[in-house]
């Protein structure tokens, strides 16, 4: 896996000071797509375990919140295989730490068994994640006012609840 851009400060991607990890590689080709150069798998850094002590040490400060994914695309299952075992390393030390994940697919279709992105290590990964923001940017629905997304198809998803209850529960007051 490569890596764009790891942002150790960061206010935009979720509530609260972030670290944020900006994968690389997306099929999804969104147009209008803020970084279009992590489409290419190669794109950045190679993600090493350097990289993943990075993160890590990032993240132990007491004022950071949490993790952030995005890319590129973290859901591809190239990136899935990698990304599992970074989250598993922050559940193991920082549990009280929140994890957020944006995607361009959707929960329902393509993360689901049988989805078109979904991998041996899907299931492990959704069930790491506390949000899923997942739907592609769309261009033609692009609304600034809106909290942690771009377009208004984007959801931003409370994954415990939503597989706790079986079906999607969005984020409340989002």
């Amino acid at each position: 896996m490569y890596y764009s851009n790891i942002k150790k400060w960061d206010i935009a991607d979720g509530i609260g000071v972030r670290v944020t990890l900006f994968v690389s590689g997306c099929t999804n080709r969104c147009p209008g797509c803020f970084q279009p150069e992590t489409w290419d798998f190669s794109y950045g850094q190679p993600y090493t375990k350097e990289t993943q002590e990075e993160i890590l040490e990032a993240l132990s400060r007491e004022f950071i919140r949490g993790l952030t994914l995005l890319g590129g695309e973290p859901m591809e299952p190239e990136n899935q295989r990698e990304l599992t075992g970074l989250l598993r390393r922050v559940r193991e030390r920082f549990p009280e730490k929140d994890v957020w994940c944006y995607t361009g697919f959707t929960y329902e279709t393509d993360l689901r068994p049988g989805g078109r992105k979904y991998c041996e290590v899907t299931e492990t990964m959704l069930d790491m994640i506390d949000i899923l923001v997942d739907g592609r940017f769309v261009k033609e629905q692009k609304n600034l006012m809106l909290s942690f997304r771009g377009s208004e198809n984007q959801r931003l998803i409370d994954l415990k609840a939503t597989r706790e209850k079986g079906e999607v529960v969005l984020a409340e007051g989002r």
